[in-house]
């Protein structure tokens, strides 16, 4: 099935890459763009994103590596609070 129109990508490419990153670097992150990277591949519309997502998600090797989970102790960014500014009492 063509995911991308655009770019003429099927969902067996998108596995292929996944796959061949998930061999070449056990602890890689993969992202949508590195796929259309590895394709030699650039997106145009991003009409396809939601099913290019899709598709990727189905494959196995897509699971972020072992030792790449919890780096963050358990908190998502959503919950920290920004170092960068601090709070002022004068505001």
């Amino acid at each position: 099935m063509i995911v991308c129109h655009c770019q003429n990508i099927t969902h067996q490419d998108i596995d292929a890459a996944i796959d061949w990153m998930r061999a070449a670097d056990e602890t890689t992150l993969i992202t949508p763009g590195k796929v259309y990277r590895a394709l030699g591949k650039s997106p145009d519309c991003g009409g396809c994103m939601s099913l290019f997502l899709g598709t990727m998600r189905k494959n196995d090797n897509l699971e972020v590596p072992m030792n790449l989970r919890r780096l963050r102790g358990g908190e998502t960014q959503e919950n920290q609070a920004c170092k960068a500014t601090p709070k002022s009492s004068n505001i």
